[in-house]
């Protein structure tokens, strides 16, 4: 499998941005390391191009009439290799080379129908959608592997996604152009397609594991056989009584939690991959309960958490090297062991690991701020995978196996096999 061809590039005029983002796409495509005839597209662009979703789409299928199928969404930042963009008008593209029996692009209006049977899915989804946790556990259920990849668009003005498949044309599609708001979207790809995925948390507890024993809806009524926000208030070390130093330390603190039977704190003290960590929406004094956006029940593990920069580049760095052990071989010539093992060959992308272009998609809520400077995590996942083609988001909530995570980032990489 050969590189994904991408590019990106940032301009206050979309016309101009996509100009540069496709003299780099064709100069990759003549190269011969690159796919010279990528037919599936994924297009991001950040927010300040939101209002132009559908002029920048149909420019691109103009351009490159090579690629028959698009997918992607919009977000208040977006990433690409080494690179992130927030705050600034910007886009990213990578066209990827994969056999075009093996993939299928969906929308609301024209889901995946009979005859396609899919193993894992990326999939870009409306946080405004009614239901939208439940329609991303359905469309799980519906894959092979039970995995998704993704994450919620997230925009200061339009919601967009954009699906176009067979040629420009998806039955149902009508006069959306390929351009959606509301519902699911994305790409689900079959067996033939190997991806490798890894979620990282950017969160530290700040409390031992706990267990949810009383709950009503969305409020923690009792934790451990005590009433959760005096539990709240004793794990903080803080109290009511002085209002101000309590509620800085308390908007600072989110629910880390996970379903009965699973642990939510490893043994080293962090997060595992299947916690998702939610707000404080509210305290309730009367009944002594705690408040969060998702339905709770008793018996589920939890712990109270707040955002960490050091444990996200920490983790962030576990899941680069993962996929690096998963990729390279058991057994390498000497010659290839010393050039990975080379500090100037490190953004070289190495045969071993055998990477043909990667998804990243991080919360809003990270980004390089939290992990000390511009592009900060973008330039972990750099030096640990290599110069891999690489696009992304940030999201306003990502989407990973069957449910949707906050404060993480969802790494997948395209592989081929050995």
């Amino acid at each position: 499998m050969k590189l994904f061809p991408f590019g990106h590039a940032t301009h206050p005029q979309w016309p101009m941005g996509a100009g540069l983002v496709l003299a780099q796409l064709r100069a990759q495509m003549a190269l011969a390391d690159y796919a010279s005839a990528p037919t599936l597209g994924l297009l991001y662009i950040t927010d300040h191009y939101a209002s132009h979703a559908r002029e920048i789409l149909d420019y691109l299928s103009a351009e490159l009439l090579e690629v028959t199928d698009w997918a992607g969404t919009v977000g208040v930042g977006i990433a690409a290799n080494n690179v992130e963009y927030f705050d600034e008008p910007a886009m990213a593209v990578m066209l990827c080379a994969l056999p075009p029996e093996q993939y299928r692009v969906f929308s609301g209006v024209a889901p995946l129908g009979l005859g396609f049977e899919p193993h894992t899915a990326l999939v870009h989804a409306d946080a405004q959608t009614p239901d939208v946790a439940e329609l991303i556990a359905e469309m799980a259920a519906r894959t092979e592997a039970g995995y998704l990849f993704g994450g919620l668009a997230s925009s200061r003005g339009d919601t967009v996604q954009f699906a176009v498949g067979g040629n420009g044309n998806i039955r149902g599609q009508g006069a959306a152009g390929g351009v959606y708001s509301g519902g699911l979207s994305g790409v689900a790809f079959g067996e033939g397609v190997q991806v490798i995925s890894r979620v990282t948390q950017g969160c530290q507890p700040v409390s031992r594991e706990r267990t949810i024993s009383r709950a009503q809806g969305n409020v923690i009524l009792e934790i451990d056989g005590e009433p959760a926000l005096d539990r709240l208030l004793g794990d903080l070390g803080i109290s009511l009584d002085k209002p101000q130093e309590a509620m800085a330390v308390l908007r600072a603190t989110l629910v880390g939690l996970t379903v009965a039977g699973q642990s939510a704190v490893g043994r080293t003290g962090s997060f595992g991959a299947d916690v998702r960590v939610r707000h404080i929406i509210g305290l309730d004094p009367a009944r002594r309960g705690v408040a969060i956006p998702e339905q709770v029940e008793a018996g589920m593990p939890m712990a109270f958490c707040q955002r960490h920069a050091q444990a996200a580049r920490a983790d962030l760095t576990r899941i680069c090297a993962e996929i690096r052990e998963e990729l390279e071989p058991e057994e390498m010539s000497l010659p290839l062991a010393a050039a990975m093992a080379s500090r100037e060959a490190v953004s070289v992308p190495s045969p071993a690991r055998r990477i043909a272009g990667a998804v990243y998609v991080s919360c809003t809520g990270r980004g390089g701020a939290h992990f000390g400077g511009p592009s900060a995590e973008l330039q972990i996942v750099r030096h640990a995978l290599g110069d891999v083609p690489l696009v992304g988001f940030f999201a306003a909530g990502e989407i990973a196996r069957h449910q949707v995570y906050g404060y993480t980032g969802v790494l997948t990489v395209f592989t081929e096999s050995d």
